[in-house]
């Protein structure tokens, strides 16, 4: 079994791209430090100047100088450091949303679907962000804060082991408070982020959800859930705040004190003549000069702890297992999709399969329709031939080749899917429908617009095909985002053509208008519509029924009513679903022209 890679290990994984310049930041963090040095060496000859009575103006100017430049080395080389880390951080973090984006592409849709939207977004968009700080402010400032106190340890012991010793006598003092503190450290800070996720789960839901909660008058139940979850994050935090405070307070009131040790050792070090007054001044100085980074470099704990759970939130989406894919493009003959003994189950056991055994051939140029009860494999045969999951048993294969052995990428070129779920994006109508087709001219958008019968209620829209898509979703119907998405399919111009429940949506106003646009869509191609309106399938070249995940007959719509129960059911209820709407359309009617 593969050895699980440790938080540290995969940040400094991502931050692989960028080690050059990250290997700078380092060095110039290391040059800062050093001449932060400087500046004490430049006050120590002062004070030997003073006590000497060697003073020169020239000799002040030149010290004072020296002090200037070590601290102008000081500030240069930080703001160098943290420039190139915050470069480098920016890139890393562009890079890891691109191979999360390329991740959720090339994985099948049934492990991306498993995951919620909320995590999704909180991982690509949080906590991808939360990495940020360690790549560019820790990698060099927390191994400057590091590195300074060490230095200043071990000069301290090369000007007297004992002014050492005594700079660091506080330290182990400080950090017991600090060690019984982090006692329940980790186990506390999981069940912060347990329920940091819980809240924003629920404040998620609450939102989204506000027009159930306001048309059902549930504001009350609903709000208490809300208010509730916010008051149990609240209570766990200040629990936590109340638990550490005393410990961590106290760590942090120790660690100043490194006087507490070296000024009585220095002035005994100096009655005795073992030391004289300017080293005394100087290590003093260097003392003090602990203080600083090592209260900084405390603040970076919780840091590492947000850091820890980013990377592995990070790591587990960049880990998602990947549809296998074939390297080199396949020699597609024709545009057939032939189905063979296909079984499929989201779990992988058989035994829970969805579909069963299926045997389906689908000719070039052809138009196949699948119906049958909810829930009976239709949209997931759809979804096996565009492969967003990969077959459990049997073989899918599309012009001859097996889809398994073609390239993503020339197999998404090869298939149009257009769902009921027809999703617009944030961009204007007209870049809606061309995403079918990037390279695509304006007029080639619009004459796709036109095929899928689109001008006539985009001409409505005050901004007309540059309406922002959120705005048009206001004042869309259901039938006209599906012709938005036929439009974008038309534009596409793949041979084969999926419509799945593309017309479930559709009143009976519209339903020609989308039977013109599918008939501009399908013109040639090899089609295969998934319908709850049998009326838009009665003309298909075959039929195939579905139960239980099993084919139960197959045939045009004549051949289908004479000896199909279940398709005679299933044409029975449509027909009456259909006289159901037209008889209220007729009552509407009548009771309008009771009005005039």
């Amino acid at each position: 079994m593969k050895k699980k890679e440790g938080w540290i290990q995969t940040l400094l994984s991502f931050a692989l791209p960028c080690r050059g310049k990250m290997t700078v930041s380092v060095l110039f963090a290391i040059i800062s430090v050093a001449g932060g040095f400087v500046p004490y060496l430049g006050v120590y000859q002062i004070i030997r100047m003073f006590i000497d009575k060697n003073i020169t103006t020239a000799g002040l100017l030149q010290w004072c100088g020296v002090c200037l430049s070590g601290y102008a080395v000081q500030v240069a080389f930080y703001a160098f450091s943290t420039m190139l880390a915050h470069i480098s951080a920016y890139t890393i973090l562009d890079g890891l949303r691109r191979k999360v984006a390329d991740r959720l592409m090339y994985a099948s849709l049934g492990t991306v679907m498993s995951k919620p939207i909320g995590t999704l977004k909180s991982t690509i968009v949080d906590r991808i962000e939360d990495i940020e700080p360690p790549l560019a402010h820790m990698i060099p400032e927390l191994s400057s804060n590091v590195l300074l106190p060490v230095i200043v340890a071990a000069a301290l012991f090369t000007l007297d082991w004992r002014m050492g010793l005594a700079s660091l006598a506080t330290v182990p003092v400080a950090l017991i408070p600090m060690a019984v503190g982090m006692k329940t450290y980790n186990s506390k800070y999981a069940g912060y982020m347990a329920a940091n996720a819980n809240v924003n789960s629920i404040i998620v839901e609450y939102v989204e959800g506000i027009e159930v909660v306001k048309a059902f008058n549930q504001a009350t139940s609903s709000y208490e859930k809300f208010a509730g979850s916010v008051r149990s994050f609240r209570d766990f935090t200040m629990e936590w705040f109340k638990a550490t405070w005393a410990s961590m307070n106290l760590c942090l009131s120790i660690l100043p004190t490194t006087l507490l040790a070296v000024l009585p050792v220095g002035i005994l070090l100096y009655r005795s003549g073992d030391m004289a007054p300017a080293k005394l001044a100087l290590c003093l100085m260097l003392a003090l000069g602990i203080v600083g980074p090592l209260v900084k470099a405390t603040t970076f704990i919780n840091v590492c702890k947000s850091m820890e759970y980013a990377v592995q939130d990070t790591r587990e989406l960049l880990d998602m297992e990947e549809l296998p894919e074939a390297k080199h493009p396949a020699q597609l003959h024709g545009s057939n999709i032939i189905l063979k003994d296909v079984s499929f189950s989201y779990t992988g056991k058989t035994q829970e399969g969805v579909l069963h055994h299926i045997d389906l051939e689908m000719l070039s140029g052809t138009f196949t329709a699948l119906v049958g009860p909810s829930g009976c494999g239709k949209s997931t045969v759809a979804r096996l031939i565009a492969r967003f999951w990969d077959v459990t048993e049997g073989a899918v294969s599309i012009g001859g080749v097996d889809v398994r052995d073609i390239p993503l990428k020339q197999l998404a070129n090869q298939v149009s899917f257009v769902t009921q779920d027809n999703f617009l994006f944030e961009c204007s109508l007209k870049e809606n429908i061309r995403l079918g087709k990037p390279a695509a001219t304006d007029e080639e958008v619009f004459a796709a617009a036109r095929a899928a019968q689109c001008e006539e209620f985009i001409s409505r829209l005050e901004r007309g095909w540059d309406t922002p898509a959120g705005d048009a979703g206001k004042q869309l119907s259901g039938g006209e985002r599906q012709r938005i998405a036929i439009a974008r399919a038309i534009l596409k111009d793949s041979p084969i053509v999926i419509l799945d429940e593309a017309t479930a949506f559709t009143d009976l106003e519209n339903e020609d208008k989308i039977q013109q646009s599918i008939l501009a869509l399908s013109k040639g191609k090899t089609l295969l519509v998934i319908a709850h309106r049998l009326s838009t399938i009665q003309n298909a070249d075959q039929i195939v029924v579905l139960q239980k995940g099993e084919i139960v007959d197959r045939g045009v719509q004549k051949e289908l009513l004479s000896r199909c129960p279940l398709y005679q059911k299933l044409w029975q209820a449509h027909v009456g679903s259909k006289h159901w709407a037209v008889g209220a359309e007729a009552i509407k009617i009548k009771e309008e022209q009771a009005y005039v």
